[in-house]
């Protein structure tokens, strides 16, 4: 197993990423509106929402992909604006739509990765082959990732972000574009990640496998924290069964649904 360890900066008290009245305004329009968030070291956080509710313009503020109107967020003792190096030394980071380097090998993207951040060239091809054969892209490593597939490409910057083994790690969307087999694989390396003590942070419309892997849970809506908790507390908080129906009652989501069933009960056949 690649993994083994993670080393792990921050005093357990304290949050590993957090925010802290934080906005983020396009035009008149707030798509973050003074959210308060703390995720523990070691959480695999959930931060869940409809289209446009918030979660990837939080993240990349956090990250330091965008800056904020007003309010501060950060890593640890750090806040992102103020030690951005010392961030994004503790963080990785998988966007939704991540921009690679085309006219490298998949092999040829993580050597470059893990230089730029330090990592000892032996260890870093050792890191590098078991990452390729975990994800499955061992066949695929002299291939240019500007060849690869969306799916291929979604591993390949998952192993990127994850080589030099960060602390905290950011994932938008991972199994977007992904089939079965892939997104058990990167479950498993996900689950693994944390249970070596990271802190990851994951956005996603898959809410079975938010269920599966998160334990705990942020819902935002218009860019405001509506609830948190565990899977099991949001179903107990909602009664209802499952992530997914209690995700739909935090944002409203059974109205729209019975609007849509009396619109076809209404409708001529």
């Amino acid at each position: 197993m690649v993994i083994t360890s993670i080393d792990h900066p921050f005093d357990d008290a304290a949050p590993a990423v957090w925010t802290r009245s934080l906005v983020r305004r396009f035009g008149k329009k707030n798509a973050v509106d003074g959210l308060d968030l703390a995720v523990r070291p070691g959480e695999f956080y959930g931060l869940l929402g409809q289209n446009g509710a918030g979660k990837t313009t939080t993240i990349r503020m956090i990250v330091g992909l965008l800056r904020p109107t007003s309010g501060t967020a950060g890593i640890g003792e750090f806040d992102t604006w103020k030690s951005p190096l010392e961030v994004k030394k503790r963080i990785g980071v998988l966007p939704e739509e991540f921009n690679l380097y085309e006219r490298l090998t998949g092999a040829e993207l993580l050597d470059f990765t893990a230089a730029m951040h330090g990592v000892p060239k032996k260890e870093a091809v050792a890191r590098r082959d078991d990452l390729l054969g975990m994800l499955d892209l061992e066949a695929d490593a002299g291939k240019l990732v500007g060849d690869y597939s969306r799916g291929m490409r979604k591993k390949i910057a998952l192993a990127a972000a994850i080589i030099a083994r960060p602390p905290v790690l950011f994932l938008d969307e991972p199994f977007e574009g992904v089939d079965a087999v892939s997104a058990r694989l990167i479950r498993r390396l996900l689950s693994r990640y944390t249970e070596l003590g990271a802190t990851i942070v994951f956005s996603s419309h898959e809410m079975h496998l938010v269920e599966q892997l998160c334990t705990r849970i942020g819902i935002m809506s218009h860019g405001k924290l509506l609830v948190e908790d565990t899977p099991e507390g949001l179903c107990r908080a909602m009664g209802v069964d499952t992530v997914e129906d209690a995700f739909i009652a935090a944002v409203g989501g059974e109205d729209a649904e019975k609007k849509t069933l009396a619109w076809f009960e209404s409708s001529p056949a």
